[in-house]
C-alpha cells in the first residue's frame, strides 16, 4: 500500500509532517509513504534520521498552498502545489490515499477537482470523531459543504453510517440529524425535508437530536451542514484548555486544593487526553472517488501518525466501495 502525504501542508511543515511520516513508516513497515513537497526541505528533515527507512520516498512538488490562501485561485495558479501533486498520485493509481494537514479548503477543492465524486454523491463531507462519555460520536460535515440541501444531508447520513460501522465495528450505529429540537417539525425547511428522507432510509435513524446529545454519546453519527459542524468542532477543541485553565486557578487557591489536585492528576490527564485532537488524528473527506484525509494545521508528529492510522483504516476497510453500495440502495 502507498500513501501520499502532503509534506508541505500545515503550520509546522515540513518538520512535523515528515517526522509524523517517519513514525508511521516505523509502525507500518509494509506501507510505503510518499512525502510530497520541496525535495530539498523534506530531504533535510529526513537526513536528521540516523537510520534510513526503506518505505519512505520523496516526490518533488515545487509549490505550496499556504494556510491563508484562497483555495480556488491558489489551485489555478499553483499547478505543481504539493496537495495537487499528492492528489494526482492517487488519481493515477500510484497511491491508494492522500493525507494533508494543510489548507482545508484547498485539500477539499483539489480532491474534488482531481479525484472527482463518488457516484451518487452531490457534495463531500468531512467526518470527525468527537469524544463522548463511553466512546466517540462521528459528526459530519465539519467544514466541506456549508450550503446544503436536504438531499446532501441525507447523503452525509448514509456515508457517516457506513464509515462508523466499518471503523468502529458497530452493526447498526444510531444516526441523528442535528436540529433545534427533537420533534420532527422543528428546524428549517431543509432540516424537515432531510428528516423525511432519512425516516425512509434503511439505516438506524433515531430522528432529530440537539447539540447536547453529542458528548453524552446519545447518538453514534450526528449529521449537520459544514458551517454548524465546523463551529461545533472548534468549540470542542477549545474545551480542554478552558476547563484546565479554570481548574488550575481553583487548584492553586490554597494548600488543601493543591493536594487535592495532585491526587486527581492522573484522572485529569486522562480527561485531557480524551479531548486532545491529536488522539483522533485526521478526518476523512467522504464522498470523493478516492481516500482523502484532512487534519489539523497545528498537528504534532503524534497527531500525524494517528491521522495516517485513520487513512490506512479507510483504505483497508474499503470505505468507498461500501459507501457506493449504500448509496445505490433505494430508500
Amino acid at each position: 500500500m502507498k500513501i501520499a502525504l502532503d509534506a508541505m501542508g500545515g503550520d509546522y511543515a515540513p518538520e512535523n509532517v515528515v517526522r509524523g511520516g517517519i513514525l508511521a513508516a516505523r509502525e507500518f513497515p509494509e506501507t510505503e509513504f510518499l512525502l510530497v513537497g520541496d525535495a530539498g526541505k523534506v530531504g533535510e528533515v529526513l537526513r536528521e534520521v540516523k537510520t534510513p527507512l526503506a518505505n519512505i520516498s520523496i516526490i518533488h512538488a515545487s509549490e505550496v498552498i499556504e494556510m491563508n490562501e484562497k483555495p480556488a485561485s491558489a489551485l489555478r495558479k499553483k499547478k505543481d502545489s504539493s496537495i495537487q501533486v499528492a492528489c494526482r498520485l492517487v488519481a493515477e493509481g500510484r497511491a491508494e490515499a492522500v493525507m494533508s494537514m494543510g489548507n482545508t479548503g484547498a485539500s477539499v477543492a483539489a480532491s474534488l477537482m482531481i479525484l472527482g465524486r463518488l457516484k451518487g454523491v452531490d457534495r463531500p463531507a468531512i467526518a470527525q470523531f468527537f469524544p463522548t462519555r463511553d466512546g466517540a460520536c462521528l459528526v459530519l460535515d465539519v467544514g466541506a459543504t456549508s450550503n446544503v440541501k436536504a438531499e446532501h444531508l441525507y447523503q452525509f447520513a448514509l456515508m457517516g453510517e457506513v464509515y462508523y460501522r466499518l471503523v468502529m465495528n458497530k452493526e447498526r450505529p444510531r444516526v441523528g440529524l442535528i436540529s433545534i429540537g427533537e420533534e420532527d417539525v422543528k428546524g428549517n425547511d431543509v432540516i424537515r425535508e432531510a428528516h423525511t428522507l432519512l425516516d425512509k432510509a434503511k439505516i438506524n435513524f433515531v430522528g432529530n437530536i440537539e447539540g447536547r446529545d453529542i458528548l453524552p454519546g446519545n447518538v453514534d453519527v450526528a449529521v449537520c451542514d459544514g458551517f454548524l459542524g465546523n463551529v461545533l468542532l472548534k468549540f470542542a477543541e477549545s474545551l480542554p484548555d478552558v476547563i484546565f485553565s479554570i481548574l488550575r486557578e481553583q487548584v492553586n487557591r490554597n494548600l488543601f486544593t493543591r493536594l487535592g489536585g495532585l491526587l486527581m492528576k492522573p484522572a485529569l490527564h486522562h480527561f485531557k487526553k480524551r479531548f486532545d485532537y491529536a488522539e483522533y488524528g485526521g478526518a476523512p473527506l467522504l464522498g470523493v472517488n478516492g481516500i482523502s484525509v484532512v487534519g489539523h494545521g497545528k498537528s504534532s508528529p503524534k497527531a500525524i501518525l494517528n491521522a495516517l492510522r485513520v487513512t490506512l483504516r479507510s483504505v483497508e476497510g474499503g470505505i468507498n466501495r461500501e459507501i457506493a453500495a449504500q448509496l445505490s440502495i433505494k430508500a
